[in-house]
């Protein structure tokens, strides 16, 4: 059985998470690993749709997220986390879940804001920047970076899929990959 592991990707909105985690799953499939996938926007509508905004309710969403993956990486899963998870408490609080059950990965999508900013088809920053939408991280609430990445990666810079790549290698050196 393959040791169970959980990459974790944190970033603001627009960052390239969900793309990035989109390839990595593909990949991982392409080497016969199967994966399970906890974007952020569909754990906040099938787990957490009763969630607000606030602090604790984002960190309580992150402790959900990580109990879950938690549970799989028990059983030798793999999964792929795409989650703003902007207070970097709640990132450690996740470790913490999964760690004792096999090895937690932090990815750190250190997109710039300009660069978020222009990339959203949502027009959510515009939004939040006209005070339509309050506590929206990077406007008018904080993104704390991770204080121990384990990988950085520059959505900015190269393509969704060389970030993949790096996370690959990553995970490569740590030994969490077949062959």
């Amino acid at each position: 059985m393959h040791p169970g592991f959980t990459v974790f990707l944190t970033g603001l909105s627009g960052a390239g998470k969900s793309t990035i985690a989109d390839i990595l799953i593909e990949r991982l499939g392409e080497a016969g690993r199967l994966v399970s996938t906890l974007d952020g926007d569909i754990v906040r509508e099938m787990l957490s749709s009763e969630l607000t905004f606030s602090r604790a309710d984002r960190d309580l969403n992150i402790r959900r997220i990580g109990w879950v993956a938690g549970e799989i990486t028990k059983h030798g899963g793999a999964v792929v986390v795409a989650a703003i998870a902007p207070y970097d408490a709640a990132r450690e609080e996740a470790r913490a879940l999964i760690d004792r059950h096999g090895t937690f990965v932090l990815v750190h999508v250190a997109t710039p804001l300009e660069v978020t900013e222009q990339r959203d088809v949502k027009g959510l920053y515009a939004r939040a920047r006209s005070g339509e939408i309050t506590s929206f991280t990077g406007v008018s609430d904080v993104y704390e970076l991770p204080s121990a990445p384990d990988l950085v990666v520059d959505g900015s810079v190269g393509t969704p899929g060389d970030s993949a790549q790096q996370i690959l290698d990553h995970l490569a050196e740590r030994g969490l990959l077949p062959g």
